[in-house]
């Protein structure tokens, strides 16, 4: 049986909220309230163990799931849908470098799924309007596309060449599986490269604390919020394995 701790962040009166599962690196679940976004946590956080158990890894998704709220963020901007300014109290701790290598794994698998859908669509569809009136698959694409840059940026300083990646593939230039699988490689090359320093950093400014572990925590928590969403329509990649 997983106990899994959970951190919440939500905006006015409680109504949209996200909830993160930092044991579960980069699973989140959402809801337009607190209530319906805890009682989303537990399909959330089976439908990500099945996708890491069809990539090889020694978890039980269909275990009882027990949880807690460990911490609940209602004051700050942008909360409810993955605020890039707020920190948790784990954000703050050094990454191990094994711990460096399990999210930098999962991450490749979450962008090699979004590539071989990528991949398997033609223009029309990938250009086709959702029913649900969401956005289209390659805006969804494209939107998570250049995220690690930014991520890594912030707590690393600098990370040249995501968005010169991310703009040629907008203007078509780059094949969309193709700069998905560029910017993948981008990205573990510059966290590979992070220093004992870097890897323990936690930078301060005056409305954000960024630390590399909120980065990485960020990248796959977009990605993941965004594969699942694709999976969820019709004809989308099976996120939940």
């Amino acid at each position: 049986m997983g106990d899994y701790a959970l951190y919440l962040e939500s905006g006015p009166r409680r109504k949209k909220t996200m909830v993160h599962v930092l044991d579960l690196l980069g699973c989140v679940a959402t809801g337009a309230t607190t209530e319906e976004a805890l009682d989303a946590t537990p399909d959330a956080i089976r439908a990500y163990l099945a996708f890491l158990r069809r990539h090889g890894e020694r978890v039980n998704p269909d275990a009882p799931v027990r949880m807690h709220v460990a911490e609940h963020v209602t004051e700050g901007m942008w909360l409810g849908q993955g605020s890039p300014y707020l920190v948790f109290a784990p954000d703050l701790e050094p990454i191990s470098e094994q711990e460096l290598k399990t999210h930098l794994r999962r991450f490749h698998w979450m962008r090699e799924a979004l590539a071989e859908w990528a991949g398997s669509r033609t223009a029309t569809q990938l250009d086709a309007a959702p029913r649900d009136g969401g956005r289209t698959g390659r805006a969804v694409l494209l939107h998570v596309l250049g995220g690690p840059g930014g991520y890594l940026s912030a707590a690393l300083g600098g990370s040249k060449g995501f968005s010169a990646v991310a703009s040629a593939a907008a203007r078509g230039e780059i094949a969309l599986p193709d700069a998905l699988r560029r910017i993948d490689a981008m990205a573990a090359a510059r966290v590979r490269a992070a220093t004992r320093e870097e890897r323990s950093a936690v930078v301060r400014r005056p409305n954000d604390v960024r630390t590399l572990r909120k980065a990485l925590r960020r990248m796959l928590e977009h990605d993941w919020e965004h594969l699942a969403e694709l999976g969820r329509r019709r004809g989308g990649p099976l996120a939940g394995g």
